[in-house]
C-alpha cells in the first residue's frame, strides 16, 4: 500500500512539473532549439516530386513580437542528389551529390493565439502557422551563393510550459539553377534570370524541439493604476 502511494506520489509530481502555469499570462519571448527531418529537390536532373529524398538537420531561433507574430532565424544543412547522363556521350548515368547550408529569416503567423492555457481563453497550446522569408544557400562546397524564398506551412504544440513541438513543411524557392554543382546541369539551357520557372526548388519536412526563455517583467497593476491618476494624487 505504501508502495502504491509513493508511486502516486511520483506521478503526480511528474504530472505537475508539466502542467502549464494558468495564472501566468506574461509571454516568453525567445525559443531555440533543433530540428530534423528529410527533404528532396527538382530541377534540371529531377523533375518530380519525393524523387531522392535525403536527411536535414539543423538549429532553430525563434522571437515572439507577441502570441500571433514571430520571427524566426534558422541555419539548416540538407544534401541533394540524383542521377544524370554527361551531354554528348553514351556513358551510363551518374550519380551526383552536393551539400546545402541554408540560412533564413522569416516571419511567421499563428492562426491562433499561441501560448500557455491562461484566463484568456482566445489562447491555445496548439496553433497551425504560415511562414514566409528571405535566405541565402551555401553550395558546392561553400564556393557558391544562391538567394531563395523560403516558405510553408506548419503545426505547432506547447505540451510543457517551457518546450514547444513544431512540425514545418519548407519550400525553397532559389533565384539560382545551379544546385546541383555539376557543369552539365548548372543552367543548361541558358535561362538563369529570363525564366523564373526553370529555377530550381527544394522542400523539406521537418520536425523541431524548442525550449522558451526570457519571459516579460511581471505587470504591476497598481502602478498601472498610479499612474493613471493626476502627479498631485499620487503616492
Amino acid at each position: 500500500m505504501w508502495k502504491c502511494a509513493k508511486i502516486g506520489l511520483l506521478l503526480a509530481l511528474f504530472a505537475f512539473s508539466f502542467a502549464p502555469a494558468r495564472a501566468d499570462e506574461r509571454i516568453l519571448r525567445c525559443e531555440l532549439g533543433i530540428e530534423g527531418g528529410c527533404g528532396y529537390y527538382m530541377g534540371d536532373a529531377a523533375e518530380v516530386p519525393f524523387k531522392n529524398v535525403r536527411e536535414m538537420y539543423g538549429a532553430t531561433f525563434r522571437y515572439h513580437f507577441d502570441q500571433r507574430w514571430s520571427l524566426t532565424a534558422q541555419g539548416v544543412a540538407h544534401r541533394i542528389t540524383g542521377k544524370y547522363k554527361p551531354i554528348g556521350t553514351d556513358i551510363a548515368e551518374k550519380k551526383w551529390t552536393n551539400q546545402l547550408i541554408n540560412l533564413d529569416v522569416s516571419a511567421e503567423f499563428n492562426f491562433f493565439r499561441f501560448g500557455a492555457p491562461c484566463y484568456d481563453i482566445r489562447v491555445k497550446p496548439i496553433t497551425p502557422y504560415l511562414m514566409v522569408g528571405l535566405g541565402v544557400c551555401l553550395h558546392g562546397d561553400v564556393q557558391k551563393i544562391a538567394m531563395y524564398i523560403p516558405f510553408g506551412i506548419g503545426f505547432k504544440w506547447k505540451f510543457a510550459p517551457h518546450f514547444n513541438l513544431h512540425v514545418l513543411l519548407q519550400n525553397n524557392f532559389y533565384f539560382a539553377d545551379n544546385l546541383e554543382n555539376i557543369k552539365d546541369l548548372d543552367n543548361p539551357r541558358g535561362l538563369n534570370g529570363t525564366n523564373t520557372f526553370n529555377n530550381d526548388l527544394t522542400t523539406t519536412i521537418s520536425v523541431g524541439l524548442t525550449v522558451e526563455f526570457a519571459k516579460d517583467k511581471k505587470i504591476c497593476r497598481t502602478c498601472e493604476r498610479d499612474n493613471a491618476k493626476p502627479a498631485k494624487y499620487r503616492r
